[in-house]
């Protein structure tokens, strides 16, 4: 029999504008997604860690994230990250 101890997946997002969205607006929209996505986190009480968080030239955000799994323990997987 096994069990999960620990548990973190790892993982880069873009956040791009929608289709056919102004260009005016795709930047602003872009980084409310972004404050969504991590207000979302916290609210469902999520560990995380982000290890970058970069804006583009066409305005969209690459972002690298270390994240809960599920409901899983995170074990030490945030405390030694950039260590």
């Amino acid at each position: 029999m096994k069990r999960v101890k620990a548990a973190c997946i790892c993982q880069t997002l873009h956040f791009i504008p929608k289709e056919g969205a102004e260009p005016v607006w795709a930047a602003e929209q872009v980084k409310r997604d972004v404050e969504t996505y991590k207000k979302g986190l916290e609210r469902n009480h999520t560990k995380y860690k982000i290890l970058d968080e970069s804006t583009q030239a066409d305005g969209t955000v690459i972002m690298k994230i270390v994240k809960q799994y599920n409901a899983s323990p995170v074990g030490d997987y945030l405390e030694t990250l950039g260590k």
